[in-house]
């Protein structure tokens, strides 16, 4: 979930001035290789949620507390996280996030050990604590490393990276966690060397990024600690329908996600195993890699409210065929929901900041806190799948992208008032 700083930082930074530093390609390729961390980690878990639920015999609301630490932290985090790099500056806000997602990785060898799930919970919160300061700390570098006019086509590329690395995680999970796990089902112990190997590749990064000279840059403000600045930014419809559409968006792709592995071992759906499955997530977060840059030559002749519309609408027909199929036919419309979610975050975080002004950055942070929809939504599919079945469970995203297609309705209308 790179894309909702980096949006946030194009707004921040886009005007400012290029100050000296590092090999301007250096220090961007770098960065990018920050952006593919992310997105992999965070599909990661993913393949996590069906390991830990054989290991543990969880239920599926339990399984789904693996999002809700995770993405929680990014709601808990989130204005600490900025404080802190107010006072300490962006790259140290770097090198700090990358060891604390170092110090979560590591976490999952002693909680394998142990055999505890709630040590496996600890982890994920320290992990995604880490992510989202590191976030905070480096969408910015993107935008600064060049031109101001080409900042977008730089965000563009490092948002693919971003999305290659939610691609590639379900294959190296399958592998490296899945395969081994098959070998002994109620064993968590496959996890640790993976984890292990990321906790490494997030202190590497830490070095790299303490010894790297970047610019220096100055961050736009956000007011998210009075309620009355929070209270005056949300009499924007445009943001106040904004904030829940990204809240549902997040959900919907989050709990997709998660659920996809056993969906697709459902007997009457796919009848694979947990290695084979896993390995189908990656046409789900691939069709979203296809789809947004599709979706942006797509914009450039069809305005952006009316392609989300469009985009939800289709999600909604997609799903339902999922609810009320079996076999093939099922496996297929839920996986091609990926190529819907391509392009909902960016069109509904730009369309829903465009007329703010000067209250921009409180309106980014709103939006930023929105992706708690990623810990919530999942937990209320996993009650839902409990109690009336995986499939049947899937009613719950559509009522999501319901409201994502009332968004870009209500946007067209206003667009054409």
């Amino acid at each position: 979930m790179g894309e909702l700083p980096m949006a946030i930082s194009v707004l921040e930074t886009q005007s400012q001035q290029q100050s000296g530093g590092q090999s301007q390609p250096i220090s961007l390729a770098w960065l990018t290789s920050l952006f593919f961390l992310w997105g992999f980690i965070t599909c990661l878990n993913d393949i996590l949620i069906p390991h830990l639920k054989n290991s543990f015999d969880l239920n599926y609301s339990q399984a789904m507390l693996v999002q809700f630490c995770f993405f929680g932290a990014y709601f808990l985090v989130s204005v600490p996280a900025g404080k802190l790099v107010e006072k300490i500056g962006f790259q140290r806000g770097i090198v700090v996030g990358l060891v604390i997602a170092g110090i979560g990785c590591g976490l999952f060898y002693p909680a394998a050990s142990v055999h505890t799930y709630s040590l496996f919970l600890a982890a994920l919160f320290v992990l995604a604590s880490g992510i989202t300061i590191l976030q905070v700390s480096a969408n910015p570098y993107v935008a600064k490393l060049g031109d101001a006019k080409t900042a977008s086509s730089r965000l563009t590329m490092t948002q693919a990276f971003n999305s290659l690395g939610t691609t590639i995680a379900p294959f190296f999970g399958a592998l490296l966690i899945l395969d081994s796990a098959a070998k002994n089902a109620n064993d968590a112990s496959s996890v640790q060397l993976p984890y292990l190997g990321l906790a490494l590749s997030f202190i590497v990064l830490a070095v790299v990024f303490a010894l790297l000279k970047l610019p220096s840059i100055e961050q736009q403000k956000s007011d998210l600690t009075s309620s009355s600045s929070i209270k005056e930014t949300l009499k924007d419809k445009r943001l106040a329908f904004g904030v829940i559409a990204i809240f549902v968006y997040v959900g919907a792709e989050v709990s997709i996600g998660s659920f996809m592995v056993n969906f697709l071992m459902e007997q009457h759906i796919g009848n694979l195993s947990e290695k084979v499955a896993a390995s189908y997530l990656a046409y789900y977060w691939g069709g979203a890699m296809v789809g947004r840059f599709a979706g942006a030559l797509l914009m450039q002749k069809i305005s952006g409210a009316k392609v989300l519309f469009a985009h939800a609408l289709i999600a909604i027909v997609l799903i339902s065929i999922a609810v009320v199929s079996q076999g093939s036919i099922a496996m297929w419309a839920l996986i091609f929901v990926g190529l819907c979610n391509s392009v909902m975050f960016p069109t509904i975080f730009s369309l829903a900041v465009g007329n703010l002004g000067e209250k921009t950055a409180t309106g980014s942070g709103l939006l930023c806190l929105a992706i708690v929809g990623g810990a919530v939504i999942p937990l209320f599919q996993g009650l839902l799948a409990d109690s009336i079945g995986i499939q049947h469970a899937l009613v719950l995203p559509i009522i999501c992208y319901a409201f994502i297609a009332f968004y870009g309705r209500f946007l067209t209308k206003q667009n054409h008032a």
